[in-house]
């Protein structure tokens, strides 16, 4: 396992926590004082924009708890990990989860450099999560309470970095609880809209954001059947992903779906909402706990998915297979699948491909 205490650091009660200045942040902070720890805050900036809103915000936000914060520039690292990453995977007919990256590759590597750098043993955030210790292992763990669980985004962080974190929102039942608890302390954050779903598409328009931030031009290619018959034109695949319906800029007279992009040709291949079930996957990049119970696992194939039974395979190129007890509808290229042991993330892996065997 990764040895992260290259600076000898003991346990203590000194913790950094990422802080953007948001609810949850800010609800973290608030926790961990009450708590008894002597708390740090951590901004990352992945724009590069020192004089930023952003900024400014967790700044206000920080003197408002009472403790100090510091500003880490992380915007290199950020566009050549995450955001060329997010390029790619989408040129290459691929619908990526940036977040799941950022956790490993930047925002928990940053934050246990600070932690080693000053002596502390915790780092936080407010993600709503926890942790799990099973025979001398630790692992992510859901809040099972709270809808808002985002132990999926969190696979990827190994034992001995999970053995030093800490989730102050674990125990909350739902962000309406955070949000009171904030406003009862006379936050003016309690009110604040929820942050978007990829923190650098400010509208959410992926499509926008690859072409005109990233030079990206898409070519134009087909769309066909899943026989191979030409159905129409498409704009280019960056403009779909598995599952859709809408924007397809083609009409059939009844429903249509992208159920599979074979960017090699340039084919958006269309078909039903049923020809979107598999049963089986085949993931890459993939992490297993050795303390887990892998013969009574549950799986999820996209943050917002429902857990469903399934047994896996760990074939000999290192790739691994899930088979569903029921079909999963749209398993895409490019998302995480989850392996779940009850309320523990027993790990997880890049989907590659989908099936029905």
């Amino acid at each position: 396992m990764q040895n992260l205490n290259t600076t000898m650091v003991v346990k203590n009660n000194k913790v950094v926590l990422g802080m953007s200045g948001g609810v949850d942040s800010t609800a973290s902070a608030l926790l961990l004082k009450k708590r008894g720890y002597e708390v740090y805050g951590l901004y990352f900036d992945v724009f590069g924009k020192p004089d930023s809103e952003g900024w400014r915000k967790a700044q206000a936000a920080a003197g408002r708890v009472k403790i100090p914060i510091v500003y880490r520039d992380v915007s290199k690292e950020f566009r050549t990990k995450i955001i060329s990453s997010f390029h790619n995977e989408y040129v290459a007919g691929r619908t990526p989860n940036p977040c799941i990256i950022c956790n490993k590759s930047i925002k928990f590597k940053v934050l246990f450099d600070e932690a080693n750098a000053i002596g502390a043993y915790h780092v936080a955030t407010g993600h709503y999560s926890s942790t799990m210790e099973k025979n001398g292992n630790y692992h992510i763990g859901r809040c099972a309470k709270n809808k808002k669980d985002q132990s999926y985004v969190l696979w990827k962080l190994s034992s001995d970095e999970i053995e030093r974190i800490i989730f102050p929102l674990a125990d909350l039942t739902s962000k309406q609880e955070v949000r009171a608890m904030l406003e009862d302390e006379g936050f003016e954050c309690a009110a604040d809209a929820d942050s978007q779903e990829i923190c650098f598409i400010e509208d959410n328009d992926y499509v926008k954001f690859l072409t005109e931030t990233m030079g990206c031009k898409p070519v134009p290619g087909k769309f066909v059947d899943g026989e191979g018959n030409i159905l129409g034109d498409h704009p280019g695949v960056i403009s779909f992903t598995l599952g859709q319906r809408k924007g397809l800029g083609i009409t059939f007279g009844k429903p249509a779906f992208v159920t599979k992009i074979n960017a090699a040709k340039n084919e958006v291949v269309l078909g039903s909402n049923e020809d979107l079930f598999k049963n089986a996957v085949i993931a890459s990049d993939c992490r297993i706990s050795e303390a887990a119970d892998l013969d009574n696992l549950k799986a999820r194939v996209r943050y917002s998915s429902p857990l469903i039974a399934c047994r896996i395979t760990v074939l000999e190129n290192g790739r691994v297979l899930t088979q569903f007890e029921e079909p999963q509808r749209a398993p895409t290229p490019g998302q995480s699948i989850v392996w779940y042991d009850g309320d523990l993330v027993a790990g997880g892996g890049i989907i590659d491909d989908s099936y029905n065997i």
